[in-house]
């Protein structure tokens, strides 16, 4: 079975609350993703977060938008997803960041065909050599294999690995099967891109363009953000600046 596993939680030292703040027509980021990630066919979302009582909003959340929801460890990520894999029966999981309201649609469908049509540990995207995950971009998700999860919490006790799940797996290609999606070369030209909402200032950017961008496409393309950005290149110092202030 494979499932999206959405890591979210309500603390933020930057900015708190961000998943959960107004965002696009009254809903937050956190409902706008859940909703996007149900146009995937065959697949479970489970919405996996802590117990602190402060994340009680996001289980209430995930049952009013009709997904699952796993409670678990805080700090330990790596084993929260371990745990709520195991207990809805998942063997296969594509890990999803909460602070992303831009991850492409289509991306995701491609991630998930090459996942059911391939036995790899891990599954992503590369850009220009960089694993996704390690941009600024915002757009993609990662696969992996509740095995391989396993096999990094036996290996390693070293808090990095503990609670960023997927990078113990990605810094060591020797020990897993991997397998790169290149993504596309629009972005070769294009490193100043920050989607990701890690502090205000990102969050104002990103509520503006995706209002813009969303009003009159709820799904937009990879492309469709870099056309948009380069007609509004206003944004770009800012998101340089955000890129060099919050380093991956």
């Amino acid at each position: 079975m494979l499932a999206f596993i959405v890591q979210a939680r309500v603390g933020s030292t930057r900015l708190p609350n961000k998943i959960l703040l107004p965002f696009f027509k009254g809903k937050s980021i956190l409902e706008l993703l859940i909703s996007k990630l149900k146009n995937i066919e065959d697949a479970k979302v489970i919405l996996a977060t802590s117990k602190n009582k402060e994340n009680d909003i996001l289980e209430q959340i995930a049952r009013q938008n009709g997904v699952l929801c796993f409670r678990g460890a805080e700090n330990d990520v790596i084993q929260r997803f371990i745990d709520a894999a195991e207990e809805h029966g998942v063997n296969n999981m594509i890990r999803v960041c909460s602070d992303n309201p831009f991850l492409e649609l289509s991306s995701i469908r491609e991630l998930v065909h090459c996942a059911k049509n391939s036995n790899n540990d891990y599954i992503s995207f590369n850009i220009g050599g960089v694993p996704s995950i390690k941009t600024h971009y915002g757009f993609w998700t990662e696969f992996v294999k509740l095995d391989a999860l396993k096999k990094v919490a036996l290996l390693t006790d070293e808090q990095l690995y503990h609670e960023h799940v997927t990078n113990y797996i990605y810094t060591h290609p020797d020990m897993f099967s991997i397998n790169w999606i290149d993504g596309p070369s629009i972005l070769d030209t294009h490193p100043e891109i920050r989607l990701t909402i890690d502090t205000k200032e990102d969050f104002d950017n990103v509520k503006q363009i995706y209002g813009e961008i969303c009003e009159k496409n709820e799904y937009p393309t990879i492309a469709d953000v870099v056309k948009y950005l380069d007609a509004h290149s206003m944004f770009y110092a800012s998101m340089r600046n955000q890129i060099k202030q919050n380093n991956k």
